[in-house]
């Protein structure tokens, strides 16, 4: 196994600066890179690492990590390896091809660059929004080229392991038709629901619930970063564009032909309504289940759901899962839907079924008010 004990990171943005901060957190000296001196200072005060001597590297780290925009990549990594900036080099963007012909046309050392990309991410960029456990749990796609040594290879295995993410190797064209999928239309997609609500009246928004939000979240990424992050990936990004445009264009059709035959009810029983709305929803139901749940496993439908309604206060999302561990319940996962207007929510705590009479009697005696 590769181990690393020294590592640079040449970008201080959200990806570089959580990987750093990942790496510290295991005891790996981190030396920080980036054009912004104000991303580099804000880093550095993190606790991320300590910004990297200008000039030739007296020692050569065991890995450097190229957190750049796509474009810039090939260039940041030549300069990484004319300056022997370390052993093993990677990278962190979301497209791996076009990066992989840039680099070879640049002249960069393929034995010692192997492609990644930690799927790991937020719609708030910058340093300040970086975590150390941004990566835990989430997959890390590794693109080794056939010139990548395996010695290589495994120094970037063990950085991903060290972030608390799950290797996933394969290549490049297949990782850029897969983000396509799982990435860089849904953002696409989300921005396209989000557009909408720019001309919604107050009155509209303020109905706004925690459906909406969800498949808008996303829609806040840095507009200039995706611009070029699809122009990497169009062809694939496309693809998938068209197919969910088309599922759409054909429920829209069908619903305006409800419209048009004044009854509603009948319309709905339509073998249209059917093929085209029915069948959307259905599918997307399939679709969402297929997606991995904790640690990989298949997603499950299992888990039973404990309502409990929080305070808008300090630590009290803390207190409430004090009291779930206290009750020897082991939280599976949290969403937390806020109440617009009032100083409280209402936490959705996901668990095993076998386990809810227990948590609900628990939280009941502790004064939670629980809804199940």
């Amino acid at each position: 196994m590769a181990r690393i004990h020294r590592a640079a990171v040449v970008g201080a943005g959200l990806i570089g600066t959580s990987i750093a901060l990942a790496l510290r957190e295991r005891g790996v000296a981190v030396a920080l890179a980036d054009p912004d001196p104000a991303a580099l200072r804000l880093a550095c005060e993190l606790g991320a690492g300590e910004p990297l001597p200008d000039g030739p590297a007296e020692r050569p780290a065991d890995i450097a990590v190229i957190a750049a925009p796509p474009s810039a990549v090939p260039d940041v990594l030549r300069a990484a390896q004319d300056r022997a900036l370390a052993h093993v080099y990677t990278d962190a963007a979301s497209v791996k091809s076009g990066i992989v012909a840039a680099a070879e046309r640049a002249g960069c050392d393929m034995a010692t660059f192997v492609p990644g990309h930690p799927m790991g991410g937020s719609e708030r960029s910058g340093p300040g929004a970086a975590r150390a456990d941004l990566f835990l749990g989430r997959s890390w796609a590794l693109c080794p080229t056939g010139k990548s040594d395996p010695v290589a290879v495994a120094a970037v295995v063990e950085l991903a392991r060290l972030c608390g993410a799950e290797p996933v190797m394969l290549e490049a064209p297949a990782h850029d038709r897969a983000v396509a999928l799982v990435s860089h239309a849904p953002h696409v997609a989300s921005a396209a629901v989000a557009a909408r609500l720019a001309g919604g009246d107050d009155t509209a928004l303020a109905l706004a619930g925690q459906g909406v939000r969800d498949v808008t979240r996303i829609a806040g990424g840095d507009p200039r970063l995706w611009r070029e992050i699809l122009a990497h990936n169009a062809a694939p990004v496309a693809g998938v564009l068209e197919e969910i445009a088309a599922d759409l264009a054909a429920a829209a059709h069908a619903l305006r032909s409800g419209t048009r035959e004044h009854d509603p009810a009948a319309a709905a029983e339509a073998p249209e309504w059917d093929r085209s709305v029915v069948g959307l929803l259905e599918r997307g139901v399939r679709g969402r289940d297929r997606i991995p749940g904790k640690h990989g496993t298949p997603r499950t439908a299992d888990y039973a759901v404990v309502p409990v309604v929080i305070p808008d206060e300090p630590n009290a999302l803390g207190r409430l899962f004090a009291a779930a561990g206290a009750a020897d319940v082991n939280v599976e996962d949290v969403r937390i839907d806020h109440s617009p207007g009032l100083p409280l929510g209402v936490a959705q705590l996901f668990v095993v079924p076998e386990a809810v009479e227990r948590l609900v009697g628990a939280l009941s005696a502790e004064g939670w008010s629980v809804h199940a």
